[in-house]
């Protein structure tokens, strides 16, 4: 009995890594980096600023926090408009909107009106960032997802280094570094044009449309690009792809809260909103309590620059252990190690108790979010999935709200002591909340 035609994804998932994949990560994580730049580029201006406008830390506290409002409106409406008219259409509009506000802040003369901006800027990046992983995941083959999100995930490090070296080398310089440094946000704008035309539409949102020919087109130039003999199946490889991501309740009656998604939500959620609490309040504000621990603006850079350098080999490590012990295993590790690492932070005082911990927090922390934006996208069908990703993105941004609000509490209250050992505690809860996620690897993302 001859066995029924490959669908679209199971030709997809069993390519080997190509060319078309290495073009799709590279657009994609081009982008996600800069969307890094612009993030990390903040808490540089805010510890400029908090000297050259004499800001208070109240005052400093709501513009870290105002873009974040920005970024959760922006990942609940991205992931929407994701599954509605497209991941590709959605990642190109939202570089040019945080790609214009960003290099208008350049020109501001007020706080209000850096606020203002700030908040648009955030509407792009929130809107982004989940509908990137989504695009990339729903194009990698099965046996190596997890590894290439974590790859995708990996260009924030490398955007958060660019904001260090431009906080480091530009703003220090002038009187109007900062302004410069902000400027440099033109160039998404500038990428959002390559974005359009270059990346591929995701297969499975045009199958759900009944777009059938553009989502043939688009497999083909991905089998195009593979070599003969690596072309088929992962089943014809020896390396049998589990079952998918099963479709849990008939078509157009899927929801995030649904009887058998809703455990796994719940638990994505929470992950999100403890991993967003301490990240960000943590990363945010180490140039500025750098500062007021009595280090200059050029060495409290220069500092938050080695840490940022630990990234990279935090998220190689998670890269392939996510393939090795899995996507739960591995982002509960690294949730740990960063627990542990904020708690040494909190009680670091000499420079290289500072360095030492801060470069452990940095590649700790890193490392979990290319896990758990690994995890995100396999946990839904085709239907929710932009939905689902774009949903708990939103729920986290809460949480990077309310941080860099909370920072200047707590550390009126019991000093960085008190600041990090709340951060270690979020840590340890989203490692827990993590055994609430269901394992993927090497499972097929499947299709409605």
């Amino acid at each position: 009995m001859s066995q029924p035609p490959l669908t679209r994804s199971q030709r997809l998932e069993g390519l080997s890594f190509n060319a078309a994949h290495r073009r799709l990560l590279v657009g994609s994580g081009v982008g996600w980096a800069l969307d890094a730049m612009d993030v990390g580029l903040i808490s540089f201006v805010m510890a400029a600023l908090t000297v050259q406008w004499k800001l208070s830390l109240h005052q400093t506290s709501w513009l870290g926090s105002i873009g974040f409002v920005g970024m959760a409106l922006g990942a609940s409406l991205g992931g929407l408009l994701a599954d509605r008219i497209g991941r590709r259409q959605v990642f190109a509009a939202t570089l040019l909107v945080y790609g214009l506000a960003t290099a208008a802040s350049a020109l501001v003369t007020s706080l209000a009106a850096l606020m203002v901006l700030r908040f648009i800027v955030g509407l792009g990046l929130g809107a982004e960032l989940p509908v990137a992983s989504t695009l990339v995941s729903e194009f990698a083959p099965a046996k190596i997802r997890g590894r290439m999100v974590v790859a995708l995930e990996a260009f924030w490090a490398v955007g958060w280094m660019m904001a260090a070296l431009l906080g480091y080398l530009v703003i220090p310089q002038s009187h109007d570094g900062w302004r410069w440094a902000l400027a440099v946000g033109i160039v998404p704008t500038l990428y959002a044009a390559v974005i359009r035309a270059r990346l591929p539409e995701s297969v499975r949102f045009l199958e759900s449309k009944g777009r059938e020919e553009e989502a043939e087109a688009a497999v083909h130039s991905f089998e195009a690009e593979a070599p003969r003999q690596a072309r088929g199946t992962a089943q014809a490889a020896g390396e049998p792809v589990e079952a998918p991501v099963e479709d849990l309740e008939p078509s157009g009656h899927q929801h995030i809260w649904s009887a058998r998604l809703r455990v796994r939500t719940a638990a994505l959620w929470a992950v999100w909103f403890c991993i967003n609490l301490s990240y960000y309040g943590a990363f945010i504000w180490i140039p500025s309590l750098l500062v007021k621990q009595g280090f200059s603006i050029v060495k409290s850079f220069e500092f938050t620059l080695i840490m940022t350098l630990a990234q990279l080999p935090g998220y190689a490590l998670a890269g392939w252990l996510i393939e090795v012990w899995g996507r739960r295993a591995t982002l509960a590790s690294f949730l740990a190690g960063s627990a542990l690492a904020a708690l040494a932070y909190g009680h670091a005082s000499s420079t290289s108790e500072i360095l030492t911990a801060g470069c452990a927090l940095s590649f700790a922390n890193l490392g979990a979010w290319g896990a758990l934006y690994a995890i995100g996208p396999e946990i839904y069908p085709t239907s929710i999935r932009g939905r689902g990703t774009g949903a708990a993105a939103a729920f986290g941004r809460i949480a990077s709200i309310v941080a860099p609000l909370l920072v200047p509490v707590l550390i009126a209250r019991g000093g960085n002591g008190l600041a990090f050992t709340v951060f270690s505690i979020a840590f340890a809860l989203a490692a827990v909340a993590c055994f609430g996620l269901p394992e993927a690897r090497n499972r097929s993302l499947g299709r409605v």
